[in-house]
């Protein structure tokens, strides 16, 4: 992952037929799903140019605006190859892909694209790659972190626990390249589709008997500060586990299209000023206005836990609501 606020963008393709099954074979794995609720990171960093091989449109600042993260699914001679296309809901299937070195343009290292699986990675926050699974309705989020074999593809087995169209994001930095990048894939998950709404805005999120309380704004075009406070039974938690290098690692997904802002907090254990909790304070940046689902991910007793909040760019994240988030692990 970088550090830095960054968004690349994916390809908002969703599954073309959904009946009251949603006729798909099978496709992904580990991701964990909740039921309907009623800092930048280098290279996913807010504001930052993600270099696609597309021009990006304009936004509301008037400049021409770049690609937000995970809309595509090759970018700078990369390719995301998910072997597994479709899966069905309620199994555990194996999710297999590989990222591929293509041609056609230069890639993170300014050499030429070979056409064969990476098998190099940067380590960013402790691991060479991370996944995101997310569902199109933003009911459903998996952080997962998937093997590599030596051939370079990487597996993982998941569960999804219901149908519809999904969105995969690798989230990775080959070794050499000067920055990282998010690729973004669909996923069809069979089964009887029962399509929810955006769960509604709220700014207060309860997960295993933790609350979760969210301030600041999300600023269209414009770095703001974010910061959750963690608490359980009424009382500040102070001891927050370190978690991929950080007391707390936040995701958002713009609503609709699902292009992906990754964010980090402005500081991390051990610096000599962060502390582990109750505040974990981050710098983000929307790539528009418009509304976002945000996934906090926190590490406490030994578990990770993630809350979930739906917030408006432009518009306050001071409201009031509530939203469940969290089952085992830190899934949605």
């Amino acid at each position: 992952m970088n550090t830095g606020l960054k968004i690349t963008a994916f390809a908002a393709a969703v599954a073309a037929t959904f009946g009251t099954a949603y006729g798909v074979g099978k496709g992904v794995d580990p991701v964990t799903s909740q039921k309907k609720p009623a800092s930048e990171h280098g290279g996913h960093g807010g504001g930052e140019e993600a270099a696609a091989g597309e021009k990006g449109e304009k936004q509301g600042g008037g400049n021409a605006a770049e690609v937000p993260g995970g809309l595509q699914i090759s970018e700078r001679g990369y390719t995301l190859d998910l072997k597994t296309a479709r899966i069905d809901a309620e199994k555990r299937e194996q999710l297999r892909f590989t990222i591929v070195r293509d041609g056609g343009g230069k890639d993170g290292t300014g050499k030429g694209s070979t056409g064969k699986n990476v098998t190099a990675y940067e380590k960013e926050h402790d691991k060479e790659l991370h996944l995101i699974v997310a569902s199109r309705d933003l009911t459903t989020y998996r952080h997962l972190h998937p093997s590599r074999a030596a051939d370079g593809t990487w597996s993982m087995p998941v569960e999804l626990p219901e149908a519809g169209g999904y969105r995969v994001f690798a989230d990775f930095k080959p070794k050499g390249a000067e920055e990282g990048l998010t690729l973004g894939a669909d996923l069809a998950v069979a089964g009887k589709y029962d399509p929810a709404g955006l769960p509604a805005h709220n700014t207060k999120a309860s997960v295993d008997g933790y609350e979760v309380g969210l301030k600041g704004e999300l600023k269209p075009g414009k770095s703001a500060g974010l910061t959750l406070n963690v608490s359980k039974n009424g009382k500040p938690v102070t001891d927050l586990q370190p978690y991929l290098g950080s007391y707390g690692h936040l995701v958002a997904l713009r609503s609709g299209d699902l292009a992906y802002l990754h964010v980090h907090p402005t500081g991390e254990p051990g610096d000599g000023r962060t502390k582990p909790g109750p505040g974990v304070s981050f710098e983000a940046t929307a790539p528009s206005a418009g509304a976002y689902r945000l996934f906090l991910d926190f590490k406490h007793e030994g578990k990770v836990r993630t809350a979930a909040f739906t917030v408006h760019a432009g518009g306050s994240a001071g409201g009031e609501g509530a939203a469940e988030s969290g089952d085992s692990g830190h899934a949605h």
